[in-house]
């Protein structure tokens, strides 16, 4: 009889261990950091484009990091219905002086360390933010502005994207910091279903390839692991346009 009450209790420890490894699939770093309900994480959330042709990969002039290029792309934002989720999480948004308005909804903030597993599966279930379609397109307009070339911002309406890959960065010591810091990314490339599809594409590539052009600018997969190209410093989360690792620590933004 005891024979058979453990071996069904160590059935059921077993089943509890697989159902919990089968929920938090993907982020299995992020059960210590919820065991252990220690500290603050800084999270953030974002989409990047990667448009490329062979071994040649476009990236865009950062203006808040002077002389620094990565690929198009930005951090998720939520809705107005997400405010309760985030409220019962404790996520606290980011802000910087000066970008207020620009932050505003950021899937980038603060939460405590034991809340990062939620934060995670309630992003995944896609419930109360933006698409990848709809932060890759809004941020394509903005950063098209940015750049320069407000005129193929005409072009990014009908864009749709395939998810290339997904990076998952644990959270990690902030160097400075008192807090710890979690990312995650999405990889996606247009999907050439369309005119302004191909044009946009063509277009960006011949742009990163002009001599004379100054804010877009075309890269190997070499100069994304160094973090150069010639004079220029080419941002660590390039490095997930070829892969799912970086090479280099993040530059510190303008204040």
């Amino acid at each position: 009889m005891w024979s058979g009450i453990l071996s069904g209790l160590i059935v059921a420890v077993v089943l509890a261990i697989v159902s919990v490894v089968w929920r938090h699939r993907g982020f299995w770093g992020l059960l210590r950091t919820t065991i252990w309900r220690f500290g603050t994480v800084r999270v953030s959330v974002a989409a990047l484009l990667r448009i490329k042709d062979d071994d040649c990969y476009v990236l865009f002039h950062s203006p808040f990091r002077p002389q620094t290029y990565g690929p198009p792309g930005g951090v998720f934002k939520y809705g107005s219905q997400a405010q309760s989720d985030l409220d019962r999480l404790g996520f606290l948004d980011q802000r910087v002086d000066g970008r207020q308005a620009e932050m505003a909804h950021d899937l980038r903030g603060y939460l405590g360390a034991g809340r990062c597993l939620g934060f995670m599966r309630w992003f995944v279930s896609g419930k109360g933010r933006e698409t990848a379609a709809e932060c890759l397109r809004r941020e394509l307009r903005e950063e098209l502005a940015e750049v320069g070339h407000p005129e193929l911002i005409a072009l990014v309406d009908r864009l749709n994207f395939d998810l290339v890959r997904s990076v998952f960065e644990r959270p990690r010591p902030a160097r400075g910091e008192h807090y710890k810091v979690m990312r995650y990314f999405e990889v996606y490339e247009i999907r050439k279903e369309n005119a302004e599809a191909l044009k946009l594409i063509d277009r960006l590539l011949k742009l990163g390839r002009a001599k004379a052009e100054t804010q877009v600018i075309a890269v190997n997969a070499a100069d994304t692991r160094s973090g150069r190209h010639g004079h220029f410093i080419v941002s660590p989360q390039s490095a997930f346009l070829i892969g799912d690792r970086r090479t280099h620590d993040d530059q510190p933004a303008l204040r």
